[in-house]
């Protein structure tokens, strides 16, 4: 299942109300996982910026010493070598 941004934040919220509620909160609420995987869900995503921007910043780079070295490039390769897939 994808979560999209709207539903991260309406389970942070939820989350988020059920640790103020301490120690009156739903029983069986598991509120320290839910919180631990929505740390994970934001760690994921600025590893993923950030894998994203070295891959383009190889792209760049590559394009560049194929253009000192006089061999001729691709575009899909000269713009930049990373596309935008998940």
């Amino acid at each position: 299942m994808i979560l999209d941004a709207n539903q991260l934040a309406a389970i942070k919220q939820r989350n988020d109300e059920e640790l103020r509620r301490g120690s009156r909160a739903s029983h069986g609420y598991p509120a320290q996982t839910v919180l631990n995987l929505l740390h994970t869900v934001e760690a994921l995503k600025q590893e993923k910026r950030k894998w994203k921007k070295l891959a383009q910043e190889r792209g760049k780079s590559l394009a560049r010493i194929a253009e000192i070295a006089g061999v001729p490039v691709a575009d899909e390769t000269a713009a930049g070598y990373c596309d935008d897939r998940p």
